[in-house]
């Protein structure tokens, strides 16, 4: 399954077209931008494969999909520090380098798709967590990652597998 997500220039919602569905979804701070580094708050412009789908077993179901699928704990964590050899990776808690918390208060990563953004290699400053999760409820900018609502998320899970990817692009809409 081919998912493009599409959005004008520094817009920080867009719409992300799967198989003949559109779906509202939230953008990072800055927009869609080329030359992505961290903590920019750009999604980057890129087609990034979808690897595998982590989930809050103990507030949802699994969603059904065709992609891996891991429970998240309270000891998942995700490193961000591009001076760590685990940059851009998952990480056990307590991490002593600078690291983005699964486990969250929020409901953002009850479900959320690690996309192929900076991933092998990892290159230090490139961006790091760059996924594909839930959004907050007035789709509010996130810091780089794309996000749609529960149900579509589980709607576009549904058609997708390890061969599936999406595209960010910019247009005139």
């Amino acid at each position: 399954m081919e998912l493009r997500v599409e959005a004008k220039f520094r817009e920080q919602t867009g719409k992300l077209v799967c198989d003949n569905d559109t779906y509202l979804c939230a953008l990072g701070t800055a927009g869609i931008v080329s030359g992505k580094i961290e903590g920019d708050g750009g999604t980057p412009i890129a087609r990034m494969g979808l690897i595998e789908v982590y989930y809050r077993a103990d507030r949802i179901v699994a969603p059904e999909t065709g992609l891996p699928v891991k429970i998240i704990n309270p000891d998942d964590g995700w490193c961000d520090d591009p001076s760590s050899p685990l940059y851009n990776s998952a990480v056990k808690l307590p991490f002593a380098a600078s690291h983005e918390k699964m486990w969250r208060e929020d409901h953002i990563y009850d479900i959320c798709v690690v996309l192929d953004w900076n991933l092998t290699p990892a290159i230090a400053g490139k961006g790091s967590a760059i996924f594909f999760h839930l959004s907050r409820a007035n789709y509010a900018p996130t810091e780089g990652c794309i996000a749609v609502a529960e149900q579509d998320m589980r709607e576009i899970l549904a058609l997708c597998d390890t061969t599936s990817a999406i595209e960010t692009v910019l247009c005139n809409r």
